[in-house]
């Protein structure tokens, strides 16, 4: 009898790859232009970094398609973990998923969608808790509510959330490519573009004095540009991050061996077409550098878009005032459906992990509608605390660093795998093995080494957090062996 026997395969390769790409798609490509603007000044090295972005995305989903296709179980990367290195890295990946990446980001994407629904209903920024530094707002409350709507939808059948995940995942592509075609249009009517890509090069540093409140801006070259570009292109990968969840749910694919790759390519590659082709349109409306200062979106330019919103910013040069309205609407769309496919996939990971006693054992049950639910409001309950904490913002810096070293842990996993089982079955095998998965992990590598440099708090904070699995590892082990019995 298989691992996933008792689950039953319902996702076509339509489904798998709207899963991998409305997981990706949240808020990031709304708003982290404007920090990488700040950082390094330049649209060429800005377009360079969301190209740099797409190559390390789509290569790692190459090369995950080999061990999904050697193993197209629940789980995912958990499953690969464990099977190329051995029980505890396999815990320590799936304690940081429920602790951080997946939580955490469900947290975080909800908050973004309750602070733009409040764009429609102010009376949400009403606080009506107070206890020393905890405050509760209705923002907070709104967004529990959804990822508890969203829970029990996907407690009631996988059916549910792939309808759902298939219709946010097309609205929110549609919406996006609009506004790209829009901005071709309009932006190039103007010289903005022409103006962006006259100094393509020139890179800077905007950064803010807060003991005079006054920004400077600082010409960057060499190793400097270096670090700085391998410290903010954390903001793209977080951005292009969520792409392996359709690994977890691998036990309801069909054909999972053949649709596993190939949604993975397709959906990490329509997405890095369309986070470029977002960027060039953000150039052609707006100037990258811009004045604090400024009174319009055009005059605040990219690296100091009102709030943050780049997004917002676009939109409103296109639409006038209207233009924040329709955007706050399709962030809104955006971030429903990448909760949902975040929260649909996470359950899948630790109903592998309750199989090999690494977690709640009620979590390895499935109920009536072939659903790990236990698993799911567990995931629930924590990220629900998460969006109370006011923390989530922290917690996704931390996330992002802890995902880049699992993923580079994974892809080792194919050289591993290649030595340790030459003759086992693989469907599908990495696309320019070797190399490209060795670079892969170079370039991430570097990526990591550069983040523990310049993001020192935030790395640090991501590796202390994996660390903190081993002791409850330790703790935990004596009921693996008796499950295992």
């Amino acid at each position: 009898m298989s691992e996933d026997s008792s689950v039953k395969r319902t996702l076509g390769l339509l489904d798998a790859t709207s899963i991998v790409a409305g997981s990706m798609i949240g808020s990031g490509i709304f708003v982290v232009s404007t920090f990488m603007a700040r950082d390094i000044g330049s649209s060429g090295y800005l377009l360079l970094l969301w190209v740099v972005t797409g190559l390390i995305t789509v290569s790692a989903a190459l090369s995950y398609g080999e061990l999904a296709g050697m193993m197209p179980h629940a789980g995912g990367q958990y499953v690969y973990i464990r099977r190329a290195f051995n029980p505890l890295f396999a815990f320590l990946y799936g304690w940081t998923v429920f602790m951080v990446i997946q939580t955490g980001v469900i947290a975080a994407v909800a908050t973004v969608f309750a602070n733009y629904t409040a764009v429609f209903f102010p009376e949400l920024n009403k606080e009506f808790l107070h206890i020393g530094s905890f405050i509760v707002s209705l923002k907070q409350v709104l967004a529990i509510v959804v990822i508890v709507g969203l829970t029990y939808v996907n407690s009631k059948g996988v059916r549910n959330g792939k309808i759902i995940q298939l219709v946010f995942t097309s609205a929110k592509l549609f919406a996006l490519l609009a506004l790209i075609v829009m901005g071709f249009a309009v932006g190039l009517r103007s010289n903005t573009l022409a103006d962006n890509f006259h100094h393509l090069w020139d890179a800077s540093r905007t950064w803010l004095d807060k003991s005079s409140g006054t920004w400077h801006v600082e010409s960057i070259t060499g190793w400097a540009l270096i670090g700085m570009m391998g410290a903010t292109i954390i903001n793209s990968l977080f951005s292009s991050d969520a792409w392996n969840n359709v690994t977890f749910i691998a036990g309801e694919i069909k054909d999972p061996k053949k649709n596993i790759p190939r949604s993975l390519f397709l959906g990490t590659f329509i997405v890095t077409i369309v986070y470029i082709l977002a960027n060039v349109a953000y150039l052609a409306l707006l100037p990258i550098k811009g004045d604090p200062a400024g009174i319009t979106a055009v005059a605040k330019g990219i690296s100091f878009a009102a709030e943050d919103r780049v997004g917002a910013a676009a939109a409103s040069v296109i639409f006038g005032n209207t233009g924040s309205v329709l955007m706050a609407a399709l962030i809104m769309v955006s971030t429903f459906g990448c909760m949902n496919g975040i929260i649909l996939a996470g359950a899948r990971l630790y109903y592998a992990m309750a199989k090999d006693g690494l977690f709640f054992r009620k979590a390895s049950h499935l109920n009536k509608q072939q659903v790990p639910a236990f698993g799911l409001w567990v995931q629930c309950a924590w990220a629900c605390a998460l969006c109370l904490s006011g923390t989530y913002s922290d917690l996704l810096e931390y996330s992002t660093f802890a995902s880049l070293l699992f993923y580079i842990l994974t892809i080792s996993g194919i050289f591993i795998l290649r030595k340790k089982e030459p003759n086992a079955e693989r469907p599908y095998k990495a696309l320019g093995y070797p190399i490209i998965p060795a670079l892969y992990i170079i370039v991430t590598g570097a990526i990591c080494v550069d983040l523990l440099i310049y993001k020192t708090s935030s790395a640090g904070a991501g590796l202390l957090i994996v660390l903190l699995g081993i002791p409850v590892y330790l703790f935990a082990k004596p009921t693996q062996k008796s499950s295992d019995s």
